[in-house]
């Protein structure tokens, strides 16, 4: 990475430090909450790693399209893709659950 990206690199990851712990302190104001500063890093960490994500994906999109330009369409797709993740990650947990639930009650009747 040369020294003008990362240089680039370390800007949007202040402004995104900053912005990220003016929401938690407004969020903090209105539900009478703290935030640590180690809470504000992690947060910021991962909303970083997520745009860069996102980023990475929007480019693909436009690239499959044989577009030089990402378009509003190139948007819309990503947060398809991203609801269906999340429910598809839902459908998981609910089905972890009920399998967790399954075997406990077999653990129950076997003892019995």
């Amino acid at each position: 990475m040369s020294v003008n990206k990362a240089e680039t690199q370390q800007r949007l990851k202040a402004a995104v430090h900053y912005t990220v712990g003016r929401l938690c302190q407004k969020l903090g104001e209105d539900h009478q909450k703290e935030f640590s500063r180690q809470v504000i890093a992690a947060i910021t960490e991962t909303t970083f790693r997520q745009c860069e994500i996102f980023a990475k994906d929007l480019e693909a999109f436009a690239r499959h399209a044989k577009r030089s330009t990402v378009s509003t369409e190139d948007v819309k797709l990503l947060a398809r893709r991203s609801n269906c993740e999340e429910l598809n990650q839902e459908q998981r947990d609910v089905k972890k659950k009920s399998t967790g639930k399954k075997k406990s009650k077999e653990m129950e009747e076997s003892r019995e």
